[in-house]
């Protein structure tokens, strides 16, 4: 009997992570929480809402029902926008035993407390194996099959190993890691640069700008991360740098066309409505300041990107005053 896994969120990350387990014979089960959505998966055998044009494999089974996807499934995969996590986890609490392992896609911060999602987790179901999938990947590209690779960080080796077996295909490498943080982080705060980028692009700025505002966001990243308890080198692997260079670089990126709308003079209800799907780094990036005024660090970049999100600033005096800096040493 194939394994199961229970996929739970059908937006377009988790639809095409569904497809890619389900690629490697596994018994994928999809949830999501509208039942309408979830029939029209049943009856059209795609997506179409979110990721339309691929078609789900017989061995994709969508759910509506929470307590049925998980039922007898050993790996939960969580896929949902951060803003939901913990209240998913609250109702999973009546509906799983401590031996199955939860890994999650999301990406960001929780909202209301700036936690990690790692640290929300261990709050709600502290006797779990537990870790997070991240990296450089683009949802459609992904079901289409191309060639990519992402990190899997967890809090048990042999759990860890042991999910990243059931991603991985010829075209598909998961690498392993025990730098939950280090993970966790590199996806968060490269939406927060992708907008930044989007911003500048939208402003009409050229590659030369582009290119300086990513290294330079690097580094930030790197400060905020290491003091947060990051390792570095994860910070320039595939879920730091890796993704950063991905969502900075292509208008794929939900965050990069956010921050293009800004730049050409849209609001954020714009920017929001044209995107057309959750914005993890307009979230994140208020998270992020208040982390950094905790921490008594100096994240320029990150910095104006919150008061242009959420402060109502000019991304034009952004610009001003990040040019305006005094100049030291790299």
């Amino acid at each position: 009997m194939a394994e199961i896994i229970a996929v739970l969120g059908a937006g377009s990350w988790g639809t095409a992570l569904a497809i890619q387990l389900a690629r490697n014979d596994l018994q994928v089960r999809l949830w999501g929480h509208e039942p309408d959505h979830i029939e029209r998966l049943r009856a059209l055998r795609e997506n179409p809402d979110f990721l339309p044009g691929f078609a789900l494999a017989d061995n994709i089974e969508p759910v509506a029902s929470l307590e049925a996807a998980v039922s007898n499934a050993p790996y939960l995969l969580i896929a949902i926008p951060s803003k939901g996590f913990r209240g998913l986890l609250q109702k999973l609490k009546s509906l799983i035993d401590k031996d199955r392992i939860l890994f999650w896609a999301s990406k960001g911060f929780e909202i209301e407390t700036g936690k990690l999602l790692h640290e929300v987790i261990a709050e709600e179901l502290p006797m779990h194996c537990y870790g997070v999938v991240s990296g450089p990947t683009f949802a459609t590209e992904v079901a289409r099959g191309l060639p990519a690779a992402i990190a899997c960080a967890g809090n048990d080796a042999q759990s860890t190993e042991a999910f990243a077996a059931l991603l991985r295909s010829r075209h598909f490498r998961a690498y392993t890691s025990e730098d939950i943080i280090g993970v966790e982080l590199g996806g968060a705060l490269k939406n927060v640069l992708a907008i930044a980028v989007g911003i500048s692009d939208g402003l009409g700025f050229g590659a030369n700008t582009r290119a300086a505002l990513m290294t330079r966001g690097l580094s930030e990243i790197m400060e905020l991360g290491t003091r947060l308890g990051a390792r570095r080198e994860t910070l320039m692997g595939l879920a730091g740098l890796g993704d950063i260079i991905l969502t900075c670089t292509d208008d794929q990126s939900r965050n990069r066309r956010f921050g293009l709308a800004i730049g050409q003079g849209k609001s954020i209800a714009q920017a929001e409505i044209e995107v057309g799907q959750t914005v993890e780094g307009l979230r994140a990036a208020r998270a992020i300041y208040h982390k950094a005024r905790e921490l008594a660090l100096d994240l320029p970049i990150m910095n104006e990107v919150y008061l242009v999100l959420c402060d109502g600033k000019n991304p034009h005096d952004a610009v001003r005053d990040l040019e305006s800096r005094p100049q030291g040493h790299e």
